[in-house]
Order: C-alpha cells, then structure tokens, then sequence
C-alpha cells in the first residue's frame, strides 16, 4: 500500500484571529490532494490542531494505513510524539480528537519540518482565510 505524506499547517491573522487550515496530501504513488478550511476565530495551535485533523480525516477517507506526517509546529509534534503534554485547555479537544482518528491508522510518523519545507500547507491555510474575508 505505501506510505502517504501529509504537510499540515495552520494560519491565523491575529491569535487569536480569522483562522484557516491547509493540508497538502501526496499518496504512495505521488499524486497530492490539496485541502482547506476556516477555522473562523481561533489561536494559531488551534489552527494547527485543526489542519492535522482535517488531514487525518481526509487519509482516512483514501483508506490510508501507513502515514507520515510533516508539520512546522514542533509543539504539536512534540506532543503527538508524547514528549509535551497539552497543558492547553483550547487546543485538548483538539488534540483528543487527533489522537481518536490515528486509531484508524495501522503506522503514523510525525516530524518537525521547518518552515521553508512546508510552503504548501502554508499557502494553503493562508487562502483558507484569504477566500472568507
């Protein structure tokens, strides 16, 4: 079956503010998938927390089992890696619901990619909010 890769991101303007998430999903044999959403008024972790669910619920549509995925906030993957605690009330649902779709997922790795590595989801996120104000 192969590995799918996703990078996620999330963008606010203002924190908290007008919020969008992107994420751009590459399957096994290379084709992306770009996906976006408004997050309306949220934090910038909420943001992130909400594109890395977008993400997983759209892998979880393409049957994926095998999953990698590639973030710029190295407190979310510190925290999906267990090696952070979410200490913050606003982004625990958020992280709680994450942590219920990876169930679905027989492998899933996390990484910390800079930011210059991760343009897509960024340009992504971004337009999430450009196409609602």
């Amino acid at each position: 079956m192969g590995t799918w890769t996703a990078y996620t991101d999330g963008a606010c303007r203002g924190n908290p503010g007008p919020s969008g998430c992107g994420a751009l999903l590459i399957s096994p044999d290379g084709e992306e998938f770009e996906f976006t959403v408004f997050m309306g008024e949220a934090t910038n972790n909420q943001a992130e927390y909400g594109a890395l669910v977008m993400a997983l619920q759209k892998l979880i549509e393409f049957e994926a089992k095998d999953i990698h995925i590639k973030a710029d906030s190295e407190l979310m993957i510190k925290q999906l890696k267990k090696e952070y605690k979410v200490k913050n009330a606003n982004i625990l649902p958020l992280y709680q619901q994450a942590v219920e779709l990876l169930t679905n997922f027989e492998k899933a790795k996390f990484e910390h990619v800079r930011r210059e590595y991760n343009t897509e989801a960024d340009r992504l996120a971004n337009l999430a909010i450009d196409e609602c104000e």
